[in-house]
């Protein structure tokens, strides 16, 4: 099962993916607090209202808030 290949060549203006859509995926937000972060321990972009810290290995890190298989439920309930 290999995925299906996408054939690109380098264009005369320098730029590679025609098909790639341009900028970010993650909208940029006026306000620190609006922003997404991504949970240390399973790498998902939350809101930071979504995130509390915890200490791992030494160092605080965002995770998810309460769980993150209870709040994958959470969201997915919505």
């Amino acid at each position: 099962m290999a995925k299906e290949t996408t054939k690109t060549t380098i264009e005369a203006d320098g730029l590679r993916y025609r098909s790639k859509a341009p900028g970010s995926p993650f909208a940029a937000t006026s306000s620190f607090g609006a922003a997404t972060m991504s949970c240390f321990l399973c790498g998902k972009h939350r809101p930071r209202a979504l995130l509390k810290s915890r200490k791992l290995l030494g160092k605080s890190q965002p995770v998810c808030a309460p769980s993150c298989k209870e709040l994958e439920e959470q969201l997915s309930k919505k």
